[in-house]
């Protein structure tokens, strides 16, 4: 497995790579890798013929600077982990080898960018989209692989990856869960163990939400998204920030239970000051 540190080494092996015949599959990640990040190189690998993971902490999409020092920094954990998975390389810049200068690039994604995460962390997926599009233009891969967690940044990916002319095939990869149901993250380490206790309820309440609107059972949109909330919050360890029910593609609410049968949950919810995402196709 190489390691690349700077753009014009991974440039120049990707471009040999490709002077071979070889595809390219590129799993792009934040590091503090778990298993939900391992399955993603694993599926790169079984539909590539090269896969190369970038871990790269991109301080342009944080808004919260504490969030951006917590974030875990596990590098040497990372490259342990990523050697036993068929990864053929691995990029790892700097700051500085990502943006030598500032970066003003401002995208125009409509609504698509507003609403949930981009209402509560503006700027957030301007910065993600910017760093995508680079590491895209750096490693030129085939297909990129995304996990369906980030379900909103994944409809934003999509949309930059358009905007931009990229020939990119953008693979969804389902959402990788513990036993209890909790949906993988680089966030969960830093759980109390009580917090980790109560943390499946976001999981439980998205279930039940689905459950409600396929049986039937539920009047209104209103009334499931406020049991939803009633059930976490009972929880004195969890807090809901948003619960919504959205159009799988436009990512704007849905207004009755009948169109709310193919489309998609998504939620956000602090545990102390962990913040946690999830979301559930209802189809």
């Amino acid at each position: 497995m190489e390691v690349f540190r700077n753009i014009r080494g991974v440039s120049e092996w990707v471009q040999e790579q490709k002077a071979e015949g070889r595809s390219i599959g590129f799993v792009p990640t934040m590091g503090a890798l778990h298993r939900a990040h391992l399955e993603l190189v694993r599926r790169a690998g079984a539909e590539n013929d090269a896969v190369v993971c970038s871990i790269f902490v991109n301080p342009i999409q944080f808004n919260n600077p504490e969030d951006l020092r917590k974030y875990p920094r596990t590098l040497d954990a990372d490259l342990a982990k990523l050697s036993g998975t068929g990864c053929s390389a691995v990029f790892c810049p700097g700051e500085k080898e990502m943006y030598p200068e500032k970066e003003n690039k401002h995208y125009n994604f409509g609504h698509l960018d507003k609403v949930m995460e981009g209402k509560y962390r503006r700027g957030h997926f301007n910065g993600v989209a910017i760093a995508v599009d680079r590491l895209f233009r750096i490693v030129r891969p085939h297909r990129a692989y995304f996990g369906e967690k980030d379900y909103q940044q994944l409809q934003v990916i999509k949309a930059m990856t358009h905007m931009e002319g990229h020939p990119v095939e953008i693979v969804p990869c389902p959402t990788i869960r513990e036993n209890d149901g909790l949906a993988m993250s680089s966030r969960n380490i830093r759980l109390s163990p009580r917090q980790r206790e109560e943390a499946p309820r976001i999981y439980n309440a998205l279930l039940d939400a689905k459950k409600a609107i396929s049986e039937g059972k539920a009047t209104s949109i209103d009334q499931v998204r406020d049991d939803a909330i009633s059930f976490i919050n009972t929880s004195p360890e969890l807090r809901v920030e948003y619960f919504e029910i959205v159009d799988p593609e436009s990512l704007l609410p849905v207004k009755n239970t009948r169109d709310a049968a193919g489309a998609v949950g998504c939620i956000a919810v602090y545990a102390g000051d962990v913040r946690l995402i999830d979301n559930l196709p209802f189809n």
